[in-house]
């Protein structure tokens, strides 16, 4: 066993993942969470004593999760069951039909051939396969690898970073693609994956439709099973896993990490932590004075990503089919993003975004669980957030979803809202941001902070930090920061 001692700090995607590669190099790791569970934004609620995911509901790449058991001697079919899914998502407009969208490509161009004719799925299958380009270009040379510049990036991927189109916008490069407005609708929602506005985002994000076509998937259990199965994994390689922990302060002597504060007094000594956390709560003073100016700063503070307002419940459904992932689309997608960007406000003719989580395979015998969620504005502390500003919302997403068929018959015992409010107080000085800066201009990618703090002995991971939010960027970020600790530690060495 190495006798240095790691304090990780939140035990979300990226925290869990950091302290497992740690602790299967030999150091002793304490793993810090000030929630009750696992999991940080892959939250999980319980109604009516039926759990029901409330965080992210969508599996992509596999093969990243399939690499973090590896590395630990384990495997993912060990510890969770995860199902692939035919139908990706549908789609609703509600003067404009249905159209599900396939993991397998070439069934997705016919369903759109016959949705919006032959052109469109021709513009289809050009655009998947550019999609699959910058994916490659991307993957090895900027996702998994420590945070570059772009010359860097140029060096490593060996093109022109042209080629991956950071000066165009997702929206206008869908334009070149698609002359339908809902196909262009469609394919812009990718850029609230990491809450951004399609017609601000970069056309780089068209590597997510790449991305879902690869595979998406449901695990038993709901995806919170997948956060508890690393919890044990970590458990099992010796990691200390210590839930109800709230961390007041990151010690310093000299300028670097001696240590950690609890809550109510305790001082937990380290050689380094791994912080798996919203980088604005070093700025905000979350973790005391001394660590302030811990994350590096490029020019002015970004623009803070989409929140959101979601809704849990159990209850029955009627009129239109629902599948597992479905997207009611607003009839103005630009006064849609208009409202959420430019006036900081709920959106007055929101999309909706359901997951159906007893879908493909039944409807549930007492009513269904069902997640809905809109886009929010991450400011938890203006008028956005209030209660009128929510009822107003929740009309109008209702009364979109009836247009489009659908009728859920709302109990509200059976149902759970959280509100961008409500977001900040679980990820504190995130004014309900859930993906860290916007991904707004090809900037944006090179801003965001990377495993090395300006603090010797402090990292950072999570979905603030590079590569970015989701699922798996946020296991990566844990890998690349155990390997610049590790690294670190062998220079001393």
């Amino acid at each position: 066993m190495n006798s240095q001692r790691i304090a990780v700090i939140g035990a979300g995607m990226a925290g869990l993942v950091a302290a497992l590669e740690l602790a299967c190099r030999g150091l002793q790791v304490t793993l810090l969470e000030r929630a009750d569970t696992p999991g940080g934004k892959l939250r999980e609620l319980e109604i009516d004593g039926r759990r029901l995911d409330a965080g992210p509901t969508v599996l992509t790449l596999r093969e990243v999760f399939d690499e973090v058991f590896a590395r630990a001697g384990s495997t993912l079919a060990q510890h969770v069951m995860l199902r692939p899914l035919d139908v990706l998502a549908r789609h609703a407009w509600a003067d404009g039909g249905v159209l599900d969208l396939h993991a397998d490509a070439g069934r997705s161009a016919d369903a759109i051939g016959r949705f919006a004719g032959a052109a469109e799925a021709r513009g289809f299958i050009a655009f998947t396969r550019d999609a699959a380009r910058i994916h490659r270009t991307l993957d090895a040379s900027f996702m998994r690898a420590q945070r570059p510049d772009p010359l860097t990036l140029s060096l490593r991927a060996g093109v022109s970073i042209l080629g991956i189109r950071p000066f165009s916008t997702l929206w206008s490069s869908l334009c070149g693609y698609f002359r339908d407005h809902r196909l262009r609708q469609l394919f812009g929602r990718y850029a609230t994956y990491c809450g951004s506005s399609p017609f601000e985002a970069p056309a780089t994000l068209m590597l997510v439709a790449h991305v879902e076509q690869r595979g998406v998937w449901t695990v038993d259990g709901g995806l919170h099973a997948l956060a508890r199965a690393l919890a044990t994994l970590c458990a099992q390689r010796g990691v200390t896993l210590r839930y109800g922990s709230h961390v007041e302060r990151i010690a310093l002597r000299a300028g670097r990490v001696t240590g950690i504060e609890l809550a109510g007094g305790e001082t937990l000594p380290c050689d380094a932590v791994v912080l798996n956390g919203d980088v604005s709560a070093l700025a905000a003073g979350c973790f005391g004075d001394a660590v302030r100016r811990a994350a590096p700063a490029d020019g002015p503070p970004p623009a803070r990503s989409l929140s959101a307002l979601t809704c849990n419940l159990v209850a029955e459904t009627h009129g239109f089919p629902l599948h597992r992932h479905n997207v009611f689309f607003s009839s103005d997608y630009a006064a849609e993003f208009n409202d959420l960007m430019q006036h900081h406000r709920l959106p007055r003719r929101p999309t909706v975004y359901i997951c159906a989580q007893d879908r493909p395979d039944g409807d549930g015998e007492h009513g269904e669980r069902l997640f809905c969620l809109v886009n929010a504005p991450a400011d938890a502390g203006r008028a956005s957030a209030d209660d009128a500003a929510v009822h107003r919302c929740a009309r109008a997403a209702r009364a979109l979803l009836a247009r489009c068929g659908l009728r859920i018959d709302l109990d509200p015992a059976r149902c759970q809202v959280t509100t961008p409010r409500d977001f900040d107080r679980l990820f504190p000085a995130s004014a309900g941001a859930l993906y860290g800066a916007a991904s707004h201009g090809w900037r944006a990618a090179f801003r965001r902070p990377g495993a090395r703090s300006r603090v010797p002995g402090l990292y950072l991971a999570g979905g603030s930090v590079h590569p970015g939010p989701g699922l798996p960027m946020a296991a990566l970020s844990g890998q690349l920061a155990a390997a610049c600790l590790l690294d670190d530690i062998g220079r001393k060495t």
